[in-house]
């Protein structure tokens, strides 16, 4: 899923000790981000121009397909999660809002595409461009870089490029001699775009450089609305505006002005613009994008605030700046180039979102639709928590324990703003779209307490946990409650919530321990044994029960449609207890049976027609039964500790680590889901991973790399090293903490916050 090569500049890519890389500030590992287009099938994330947890996530779209046709799902449209298919020929435009590898979509904001020629204000289709104001690219003359995207645009001349801070997009095009040199506003533009996604748009164009308005639209977010300014560097010297929608009944007594020229106050449904100007050859023009959540006034101090200036080059240099800190926080060396690149995208990738979520200023749209203050921290959305619970956020705990805080504390005030009085499920844009199972936000909550984040009240946090736990109308919670398991016939993926919902209560009975409500916590532990209500002895597997408690007759262990899963099988999601693995290997025959079983999931074939129909995995996503880019397996690997095998961690993780993550344009075995895959790839190359969020131990494995040095956010290092790192050397021999023998296949969070080493000793053999 990494971007191809052709992406890159022509620097040569060179081996760089991770010394040298620290003493840069993580300048120089810039060059090992490739910013990725998907997976084999799909565009599932952008490569355009932002800065680590952007609001603005400017990036080219390559293609205006519709959610539905004919009034019913088009699955085609699922390749645009992200707005770009690495396979298309034509550039639609540049939109300023985007999700970074997701399995649902939205977005696609505020599309602007410059042209030359006559004028057109339809996109045309890809297979006659010319028909439209699309143009024709080739990757050869295309680049992409943390905070940079330049792209030719073959059919207008016109060489565009791009760069960002957190709220604003920038570009700069280079246009040929031509009276005829327009840069299009396209307000009906949209990702999953359907014809009654626009709710309303409305410009005002202020003067002959500034333009402001919003867009209101209705789609995974439900009421969701965009306030933008836009400024140009250059006046242009005419403009005009074309409403598309022509079944608009009533329009009252507009037609006494012409709109479609000139005309400085506009509104509608389906409304596309022109700026018209006249170029020299080669003469660039700027045009600067803010966003906000807020007014347009709020836009404009955006604008002004971040962007005060028209030096595209310091501007990218800021972001280039921004980027090479973050990747700065952990400074690896590897014996090969496509380990670091691989490495620096995840961690590209791992600070794509959660997205900032307010102005300069602090204010912000929440969930009630007010205007609320973030004050002491910073709003965030994007909460694409059933993914990211898993290693995402465990790791900014690590990295950036801050952010995570403040992170928690955007829950917490959505839960205040909820007349629910729920944590978010998934959450974007003032709207929570309820996307996937579990109420995982308690995960991340109680997660952040157990290892020491700063910046909520712990307490506060643990009665909205324990609030969201008990919303018996949502999601089959009321009958969990009731009889421990969610029945089959009552609401369906039974099996997956119960097992998520009982490893969510064992969350919140930790945190509960910490504070010593110890009523709660022995509420909520004897809630997280429920998976055993699901567990059929008798076939060895998961199995959904019916509301009279029988097990379901029909029942195939392979098939992920209807057998009571989400994103798995029976075959892998039983084994789906993280919090107490112990417990489920007993119940599963112990620990021969229970590797015996894991062993056959890495090695068994799994017959084409049980993904057929599964739209993110392909045949290249799966290793045996064990699907990688379904999160649910995520651990899996790491099971092995605890049946006796700890080898087989080491050799499985290695193996998935090479399969299923390459220095490709398809390069990932799966969607990213907002960082999850490739929070997995950083912790795994480093040697350990968190099993059960929301305990402070991370289960550890073989490092992928030679050296690598975490600098925590506390001023302290912790350092990795590997003796005999090579590709063959997979297995663990000796383990040295701070210098002394370390005999634990766990690794403890404060034993990294405080700092220190540790070091593995690599060998092509395996012991018992």
């Amino acid at each position: 899923m990494m971007l191809a090569k052709a992406f890159l500049s022509a620097t040569v890519v060179v081996s760089l000790s991770a010394t040298v890389v620290a003493q840069n500030n993580g300048s120089e590992l810039l060059r090992y981000v490739k910013p990725t287009t998907g997976t084999a099938r799909m565009g599932h994330v952008f490569p355009g121009a932002t800065v680590p947890f952007g609001m603005v996530q400017l990036s080219p779209d390559t293609d205006t397909i519709p959610y539905e046709v004919n009034g019913r799902y088009n699955p085609d449209v699922y390749k645009y999660c992200a707005g770009y298919q690495y396979e298309d020929k034509t550039i639609v435009g540049f939109s300023h809002t985007h999700f970074s590898g997701t399995g649902h979509s939205d977005l696609g904001d505020l599309l602007v595409m410059p042209t030359v020629g006559t004028l057109q204000l339809n996109p045309g289709v890809a297979s006659d461009p010319k028909t439209g104001f699309r143009s024709t690219y080739s990757h050869d003359n295309e680049e992409a870089s943390p905070a940079y995207y330049k792209v030719k645009l073959d059919d207008h001349n016109i060489l565009a490029e791009l760069t960002a801070t957190n709220r604003v997009g920038v570009h700069r095009y280079t246009f040929p001699k031509s009276d005829q040199s327009h840069i299009i506003l396209d307000l009906m533009h949209g990702i999953y775009n359907y014809n009654e996604k626009n709710v309303w748009t409305f410009v005002r164009v202020v003067n002959d450089t500034l333009v402001t308005g919003y867009r209101q639209t209705h789609g995974w977010a439900r009421t969701r609305t965009v306030y933008f300014a836009m400024t140009f560097s250059k006046p242009f010297k005419s403009y005009g505006s074309k409403n598309f929608d022509e079944k608009q009944a009533y329009r009252g007594f507009w037609g006494r002005f012409d709109q479609s020229r000139n005309f400085p106050d506009l509104a509608a449904k389906k409304l596309r613009m022109h700026f018209d100007f006249d170029t020299k050859e080669g003469e660039q023009v700027m045009l600067k994008m803010a966003i906000s959540s807020v007014s347009q006034e709020g836009a404009l101090m955006n604008l002004r605030t971040e962007t005060p200036g028209w030096s595209f080059e310091n501007i990218q240099q800021q972001g280039r700046d921004l980027w090479a800190k973050e990747l700065n926080k952990v400074v690896i060396d590897a014996d090969d180039n496509e380990t670091k690149e691989n490495f620096y995208t995840a961690m590209y990738h791992a600070a794509l979102s959660p997205t900032t979520y307010m102005d300069v200023d602090g204010r912000y749209r929440g969930l009630d639709q007010e205007i609320h203050t973030a004050k002491g921290f910073t709003n965030y959305t994007t909460f694409s928590l059933w993914d990211t619970y898993r290693a995402l956020h465990p790791l900014f705990n690590i990295l950036q324990p801050k952010r995570n805080g403040d992170m928690v504390q955007s829950m917490l005030v959505h839960y205040d703003q909820s007349v629910l009085k729920m944590l978010p499920i998934w959450s974007h844009y003032a709207n929570d779209n309820w996307c996937m199972i579990g109420y995982h936000a308690v995960t991340v909550i109680a997660d952040a307490a157990m290892k020491g984040v700063p910046g909520f009240d712990a307490n506060k946090a643990l009665d909205a946990c324990i609030a969201t736990a008990n919303r018996r109308d949502f999601d089959g919670i009321g009958y969990y409650i009731d009889k421990g398991y969610v029945p089959e016939d009552k609401s369906g993926s039974s099996v997956s919530k119960t097992l998520e919902y009982a490893f969510d209560d064992w969350t919140i009975a930790q945190l509960a321990k910490k504070l010593g409500r110890m009523d709660v916590y022995e509420t909520f532990m004897k809630r997280s044994e429920n998976y055993k209500n699901v567990y059929d002895a008798s076939i060895g597997y998961m199995r959904p029960k019916l509301n009279d408690g029988s097990f379901r007759k029909e029942f195939d262990v392979l098939s992920t449609h209807g057998q009571g899963f989400i994103e798995g099988n029976a075959w892998n999601y039983s084994l789906y207890v993280p919090h107490q693995p112990k417990e489920l290997i007993s119940m599963m025959g112990g620990d021969k049976k229970f590797v015996a079983h894991l062993d056959s999931l890495f090695t068994m074939h799994l017959p084409d027609e049980f993904f057929a129909g599964t739209e993110d995995i392909t045949r290249d996503g799966i290793i045996g039964n064990y699907v990688h880019g379904n999160e649910p397996s995520h651990h899996v690997a790491y099971l092995y500790n605890y049946a006796g095998k700890p080898w087989k961690t080491q050799e499985r993780t290695r193996m998935i680590l090479k399969k299923q993550y390459h220095s490709g344009p398809a390069g990932l075995g799966g969607n990213d889901d907002c960082g999850q895959m490739s929070a997995w790839y950083i912790f795994s190359a480093l040697g350990f991973y968190p099993v059960a969020p929301g305990s402070t131990y991370y289960d550890i494995t073989s490092p992928a790399v030679s050296k690598a040095v975490i600098n925590l956010d506390n001023g302290k290092k912790f350092e990795i090293e590997t003796i005999g790192q090579s590709d063959k050397n997979v297995y663990i021999s000796k383990i040295l903490l701070n210098g002394k023998p370390y005999n634990s296949w766990q690794l403890n969070h404060a034993d990294i916050m405080n700092g220190g080493k540790i070091t593995y000793y690599l060998s092509a053999k395996h012991g018992k």
